[in-house]
């Protein structure tokens, strides 16, 4: 049998070297996926960047040349002219800046939009596509924490984080070259300060990307055990599992409180080490500057202007630190959202499909192996042959391998060895439109889904009018109780008072498959959350429904299984008996002493 493909399954933070450099690669590989069809725009917002950080930058300049220049003219030779310039150059400089951030951010921000956007679709996208086998082994709270609190995550750091860092390493690198043509001895203090600044970044850096990880990992675990506790509330309120629920709650909680205090205490440790190496590089700046003031070898505005770089240089390395911590926490998330995307389907589509225009539903296991995994066989060498019309009925106990076979002919999953066809045609080999119009699966868990009662029922043919859509629902004893809601076929089946019990959903998933008009059907349990009398009622429904088409009945109710033309009787993956439902009950095999007991428990 295959197996799924990727990493996204694992909530880990213990990888080896090589998974590290493998899952950040495949991470980058998204990234740049996203970002390519936009490159233009990228330049775009470089350019705009880069020119507004330029005439931030001039500043210190503009000021150090006021002192030291322009003012003595003024005041010396009454010449107002180098001051009005330095103005003007200073205001102009500072509104075009002003402007170009604001054009810089809207630029940025629609960069976000749109990697957010087509990220969001690729994610519903592809989980939609991906097997059964995906959706059965990765649990719906981990899947919402992909598309929700992942997602925002890798937002937060487009929408602030990378701006943050861009501008901040690009301000500091502008103030750095600027610095050193204004006064190439403070670039040089500036430069020597920069070596244990670099040492306190990589320790940051470093510490932060264990801690960011585990810290997505523990979060990922709080929203799986909210989702799981609220999905099953019922079953927690049944057998009385809230203080169990609170005391795991508690406990998953409080590692997540640990683990973001331990990033605090990173911070603590973080900022006043920077602040420390930006004090004493200030602090040897001033005392070398005024010495050479004191000479005459350096102007008192060139000294101001250094200070002022100075401080301009340390600013944004707050902001590439809280770029790291926004980095850290979004690497960690998108690795999870790109394992979810190097998932690979189990059940893939054909690369060259047969099209099955018209289906007459004669199905076909030739010696077919199956197997959830490697080392547990559920059905070994199973051959069946049902044809085309004939309503069959599979009985036997639970793990006998009916919902497997079943799964099988949907083509939820493959088989391991051998094939399974419809009308001779191998359902790997066959076109999806055409698999899905010619087998529907009707299952216990009848889902309702946001919209009308019409709608539900249109499912399976979304162009359906609404007077197919009675029809079906008449034919399957379903019209009576959809006229008595509120606004009958218009209701919201998820709005006050549009609410339907078990078996009224059960009603309205029959009607649904009876519009589709399948070749062949599969009741999988269909009827087991209706009671006797409601089951008694739509015997006639069944009878309707099941008419002119391969049907298979799963069912442990033998009531249902009377309307059968065949019944099998199921034994760890193997049919041990299997004929008409009338030639077994007068039998002394399996089903006869199944149908006594269910006689005897009427009574």
């Amino acid at each position: 049998m295959s197996t799924v493909v990727g990493t996204s399954g694992e909530d880990r933070s213990d990888y080896t070297r090589d998974e590290s450099r493998a899952i950040r690669q495949r991470s980058l590989r998204l990234l740049g996926s996203l970002v390519s069809p936009l490159r233009w725009q990228l330049v775009l917002a470089a350019v705009v960047l880069v020119i507004s950080t330029a005439l931030r930058v001039i500043g210190p300049i503009l000021l150090a040349y006021g002192f030291d220049t322009a003012l003595p003219a003024a005041v010396e030779r009454m010449d107002w002219l180098p001051t009005i310039g330095v103005v003007v150059v200073y205001l102009v400089s500072a509104i075009g800046g002003a402007a170009l951030i604001g054009w810089y951010v809207v630029v940025a921000a629609r960069l976000t939009q749109a990697v957010m956007l087509e990220l969001r679709k690729r994610i519903f996208l592809h989980t939609q596509r991906l097997s059964l086998e995906f959706h059965e082994s990765y649990t719906s709270g981990r899947i919402i924490s992909r598309q929700t609190s992942d997602l925002d995550t890798i937002r937060e750091l487009l929408d602030g984080g990378l701006n943050e860092l861009v501008s901040g390493v690009l301000y500091g690198i502008f103030t750095l070259v600027a610095l050193y043509f204004l006064d190439w001895q403070s670039g040089v203090i500036l430069t020597v300060a920069g070596i244990p600044l670099f040492f306190l970044m990589r320790w940051f850096y470093l510490r932060s990307q264990v801690v960011y990880r585990q810290s997505r990992v523990i979060s990922a675990r709080v929203i799986v055990k909210f989702v799981e506790t609220m999905t099953g509330i019922r079953a927690v309120k049944a057998f009385r599992k809230e203080q169990r629920n609170d005391e795991d709650f508690g406990t998953e909680a409080l590692r997540y409180r640990d683990v973001n205090i331990r990033s605090i205490r990173l911070f603590g440790t973080f900022e006043p080490g920077l602040m420390a190496i930006a004090s004493l590089a200030l602090a040897f700046i001033v005392f070398w500057g005024g010495v050479r003031v004191a000479d005459g070898t350096l102007l008192v505005g060139a000294l101001l202007g250094a200070v002022v770089y100075v401080r301009n240089f340390f600013s944004p390395m707050q902001e590439v630190a809280f770029f790291l911590n926004s980095y850290q926490s979004a690497t960690a998330a998108l690795e999870k959202v790109s394992g979810v995307l190097e998932e690979r389907p189990t059940v893939p589509d054909p690369e060259n499909p047969v099209d099955l225009w018209t289906a007459k539903g004669h199905i076909l296991f030739d010696d077919v192996v199956f197997g959830y995994s490697d080392d547990r066989t559920i059905l070994p060498d199973f051959t069946l042959d049902i044809p085309a019309g004939q309503t069959i009925a599979l009985v036997g106990t639970t793990g006998a391998g009916k919902s497997t076979l079943a799964k099988l002919v949907s083509r939820f999953y493959d088989p391991t060895q051998g094939t399974v066809s419809l009308d001779g045609v191998d359902l790997r080999q066959m076109h999806p439109k055409d698999l899905r119009r010619a087998i529907v699966m009707v299952t216990q868990e009848a889902y309702l889904f946001s919209g009308t009662v019409a709608d539900n029922i249109a499912l399976g043919k979304p162009e359906a009018t609404l007077d197919e859509i009675k029809a079906a629902a008449r034919a399957v004893g379903a019209h009576e109780f959809i006229e008595r809601l509120p606004d009958g076929y218009a209701t919201d089946v998820n709005k006050r008072g549009g609410r339907v019990s078990a078996g009224q959903r059960q009603l309205i998933s029959f009607a649904r498959a009876f519009l589709a008009d399948p070749a062949v059907l599969i009741l999988d349990e269909a009827t087991a959350s209706l009671d006797i009398p409601s089951e008694r009622l739509i015997q006639d429904a069944l009878q309707t429904l099941l008419a002119d088409r391969t049907a298979i009945i799963i069912a442990h109710r033998l009531s249902t299984v009377a309307i059968a033309d065949r019944v099998l009787v199921m034994e760890h993956g193997r049919i041990i008996e299997d004929d008409a439902p009338d030639a077994l009950i007068a039998g002394t095999g399996k089903f006869a002493q199944l149908h006594a007991a269910w006689r005897e428990s009427l009574v």
